[in-house]
């Protein structure tokens, strides 16, 4: 009856029926500033459904990504570290998960939230029975409790890292129940970069990267650590699951096998390659593995499929100037800074297709590197940067209250750098680590470069980039002197970047931040820059300026890598080689590409 009611009326009465029956698409909601991608994911079931784990990929799973009921606000219960599930009211709030709840995307569209809960309903596949159950989350931000059925499974904290439960004793067989409960205090005590206290852009909290399960036996493959030697012609791989297991790793070049060994697991098992292809950004050649685990009856209890470039990383004199060697030889890193904001998901690209384009754009205007500025990304981002063939620098979320609550705080921030540095140990892609930037929240900072270039030997550091810079609410650390690279932060003009030292090579890790207006494609906030300029042919102009004086710096001044503010604008920052929307290309990029092509080609003949 209500049906043939609005049938008869008119287009206002059927946008209301729809409201009605499907309020959880937000329909009365507009984005400020939509993507390309905006109304399809906000019409979608199941956003962001792609495999989430590209480096350990089983067949077999189920995405929970989708309409979640919730609970936030101001007057949401407090769930931090709570004993029990809080009820929910009949017809509760829905979220699009896995995006913020400060987001368009999400549906949900507040200022800002910290006591957040989730709940959603599932059922296990028949195909699932005598198998174990693990409930992945790709990242919540920041401390999570997680309730199956009424019982509590576990909790974390960390706004950046994956991390799972095993669920299989609290399943029931037909439906069964999670609830998660998720705090953010946004009091700068823990690792947030941009997203926090002090960060420049609108905060983000809860759920924001995929959530999943996935089948496994009762003896399965936790992970797996892969460290190329180019130069030895060998992979070194070690499998961490049951010890009593035994373990088979066979390298591919496409179908054809070229290398097989096995051994008990948690071995340290090496493989010889006899004619390594090397993974460069001119060529990102990936090989791939399949790693088998056998139990001790010999039967197989559990296979993976995963991937590796053969690269080598490390520092070099070249004519006498220390300098950064890929695969033995020096070249001129160019680099995009790359925030990964976006004006609808917020944290979250709206798609795996969004996510890729902003390293395809990088790739088409000639840049070889990002640097991956006071963020860690979704898995997805480093599997696209490892396959298109893009050299990344990874910074470390800033903390922004060190001094304070030290013993917590600092030991908190110390552990999460270890995770960031442990989950994405693997990407071929990441050649530096960045713990602090512009000693923002900079503390023990030769002490922590030492022990991150102790850790993970296999890359560069840079301990603090741009330590000529400081922010005003506390004393600056300044150049810790040590590390791989001596680097400042320059947006003035005419300027002199840093030079080598005798044992570091010379960064220039931020640069340009040129703005240039686009109406009908900015964030609605005052919006700004270091400097501007009027159109995209004078944009693009000073960019290829700029340039020019990077390659006399580089061939006579020891410069080795140069990274432009920025890939996007993001927010209030219109400073962008796109808009923040991604609708517009604020550069010529043919024009970009020449140039960059010239400064890194003129970089190879050094060698």
């Amino acid at each position: 009856m209500l049906l043939r009611f609005f049938m008869k009326n008119d287009l206002s009465a059927l946008i209301l029926l729809a409201i009605i029956i499907v309020p959880h698409l937000s329909l009365a909601q507009r984005a400020d500033l939509p993507t390309k991608w905006t109304k399809n994911v906000m019409a979608s079931d199941i956003p962001l459904a792609e495999y989430p784990r590209p480096q350990l990929v089983r067949s077999d799973w189920l995405c929970l990504n989708g309409w979640w009921d919730y609970m936030g606000g101001k007057d949401a219960p407090p769930a931090s570290a709570p004993k029990d599930p809080v009820p929910f009211r009949k017809g509760p709030e829905k979220i699009h998960v896995p995006f913020c709840p400060e987001s368009i995307l999400s549906g949900i569209t507040r200022k800002q939230e910290i006591n957040m809960w989730y709940r959603r309903h599932f059922k296990v596949p028949d195909r699932w029975k005598g198998k174990q159950l693990l409930l992945h989350f790709e990242a919540v931000d920041h401390e999570t409790t997680v309730f199956i059925n009424g019982h509590t499974v576990g909790s974390h904290e960390g706004g950046y890292d994956p991390f799972s439960f095993d669920i299989t004793d609290f399943i029931h067989q037909g439906d069964n129940e999670i609830v998660v409960a998720a705090h953010d205090s946004n009091d700068g005590a823990a690792p947030g970069g941009k997203n926090g206290l002090r960060g420049d852009y609108t905060f983000t909290s809860g759920i924001w990267q995929p959530v999943w399960l996935e089948p496994v036996n009762q003896s399965y493959i936790k992970s797996i650590r892969v460290l190329p030697d180019l130069t030895q012609k060998r992979l070194a791989i070690t499998v961490d699951a049951d010890p009593n297991c035994q373990v088979k790793v066979t390298v591919l070049q496409g179908k054809k096998v070229i290398a097989v060994k096995a051994a008990k697991c948690q071995t340290r098992l090496f493989l010889y390659l006899d004619h390594p292809i090397p993974w460069s950004p001119d060529h990102p050649f990936l090989y791939d593995l399949k790693v088998t685990l056998t139990d001790g009856s010999g039967k197989r209890s559990d296979e993976v499929s995963s991937y590796f470039g053969m690269r080598d990383i490390g520092l070099g004199k070249v004519q006498d100037v220390i300098r950064p060697l890929l695969n033995g030889k020096f070249v001129m890193q160019i680099g995009l800074l790359d925030q990964g904001y976006w004006p609808d998901g917020i944290y979250t690209a709206p798609t795996d297709e969004a996510l890729a384009s902003d390293l395809i754009l990088a790739k088409r205007a000639g840049f070889n590197l990002v640097r991956k500025h006071m963020k860690v990304e979704s898995r997805r981002f480093y599997y696209w940067a490892d396959k298109l063939g893009l050299l990344v620098w990874q910074d470390m979320p800033a903390i922004w209250y060190q001094d304070i609550d030290t013993a917590i705080n600092r030991s908190r921030y110390r552990k999460e750098l270890k995770i960031m540095i442990d989950d994405h140990y693997n990407s071929p892609s990441i050649i530096t680590w960045v713990p602090f930037n512009e000693n923002w929240g900079a503390f023990d900072v030769r002490e922590i470069t030492d022990w991150v270039k102790n850790y993970d030997p296999s890359r560069l550091v840079n301990g603090n980039s741009g330590y000529n810079n400081n922010p005003p609410y506390q004393k600056a650390y300044g150049d810790p002197r040590n590390g791989d690279f001596v680097d400042t932060h320059l947006y003035s003009d005419p300027y002199t970047p840093a030079v080598p030292d005798g044992h570091r090579a010379a960064s220039l890790g931020e640069f340009g931040g040129i703005g240039l207006f686009v109406p009908g494609h900015m964030w609605p906030v005052e919006n700004n820059a270091y400097r501007y300029t009027a159109t995209r042919s004078t944009l693009t102009d000073e960019y290829v300026l700029l340039l020019s004086h990077i390659d006399q710096w580089m061939k006579y001044k020891g410069l080795s890598v140069a990274v432009y503010t920025q890939t996007t604008d993001v927010e209030h920052e219109i400073n962008g080689i796109l808009s923040y929307d991604r609708m517009v290309e604020k550069m010529e990029v043919s024009r970009v590409k020449k140039v960059n092509d010239w400064v890194i080609e003129d970089s190879k003949k050094l060698n």
